[in-house]
């Protein structure tokens, strides 16, 4: 296969990843481990290995004046964006919480407009409001009872819905600290700095964890989430991201709810209905009139 073909299954890698991830993900929490404390693992798991692979790759030094930016993506791309993920994962459904995580792109469009004045356009407009409209018919579905397997579903929707806008924040900080150093130098930094933000959420649940208690298949999940879904995915993407463009990578994104779906059909840990598929329609909607490229931009 050609570097393109790679890349392009780079990128199919990390949306499949990232759909398994979800029922995954949940299978663990919080019966055997509570959603901070799943975090703290996963954030110390990233650092070790993230630091261990650096040795590989160039010898670079952070600029002092650059930490305050790292210190504000480790912020949003590590501790609120992984907590309120996790936490929000333990209340609501992985279909539910999948078709929420679309709205990313359109999230970053709007925090680039706010935030760095990039051109907001008529459709792109459009596209905003379609995709914040969608997600709030998925934010409100759902009991809020206590006693099933969908408890808090409006709460844990919200806080997916947190965790989508902290990343998308996230994304806008990080840009200029990816273009002007190696992955592997950055990426170091932003574990270890988000690591000491997470550890007070999570450092009383890693200790109340019972490893005796944990069967062998839900450490197999542990294992994917910490392995897979945290260091894969990210390698996946940034080899995918040096061939392709940015918004041929932002496409997989799509996969993620079919993925999720089938796969939280099959295992039973999920229902598809009706208002979830009005919904995702909706988000995909408006995430399409959001990333799709001006017509001076495909003449160019």
């Amino acid at each position: 296969m050609d570097k393109r073909s790679w890349a392009l299954l780079a990128a199919f890698g990390a949306a499949l990843i990232y759909g398994l991830n979800f029922t995954i993900a949940k299978a663990a929490m919080p019966t055997y481990v509570q959603p901070y404390g799943f975090i703290l693992l996963r954030v110390s798991f990233g650092v070790a290995f993230f630091w261990s692979i650096s040795f590989f790759g160039p010898k670079e030094k952070i600029d002092p004046k650059d930490f305050p930016r790292i210190g504000l993506a480790a912020l949003f791309g590590v501790a609120i964006n992984m907590l309120a993920f996790f936490k929000g994962l333990s209340y609501t459904t992985p279909i539910s919480a999948s078709i929420i995580m679309v709205t990313s792109p359109v999230v970053v469009m709007l925090f680039s407009w706010l935030l760095v004045g990039e051109k907001l356009t008529k459709r792109k407009i459009i596209g905003v409001f379609l995709g914040l409209s969608g997600t709030l018919l998925v934010i409100l579905q759902g009991k809020t009872s206590v006693g099933s397997a969908g408890d808090h579903v409006v709460l844990g929707n919200f806080l997916v819905f947190v965790n989508a806008s902290s990343y998308a924040l996230y994304l806008v900080i990080v840009r200029k600290l990816t273009q002007k150093y190696h992955p592997f130098t950055f990426i170091k930094w932003f574990y270890l700095v988000g690591l000491f933000m997470v550890l007070p959420f999570g450092l009383n649940e890693v200790l109340a964890m019972q490893p005796d208690k944990i069967p062998f298949a839900i450490w197999l999940n542990i294992g994917f989430v910490l392995f897979f879904a945290t260091c894969c995915t990210y390698l996946f993407n940034l080899f995918a991201v040096r061939t392709l463009t940015a918004t041929a990578v932002g496409v997989f994104i799509y996969l993620q709810p079919l993925v999720a779906g089938i796969h939280a059909v099959l295992v039973g840990s999920d229902t598809l209905n009706g208002m979830k598929v009005v919904s995702a329609i909706i988000i995909f909607s408006g995430v399409y009139l959001v990333t799709k490229p001006s017509k001076s931009l495909e003449r160019g």
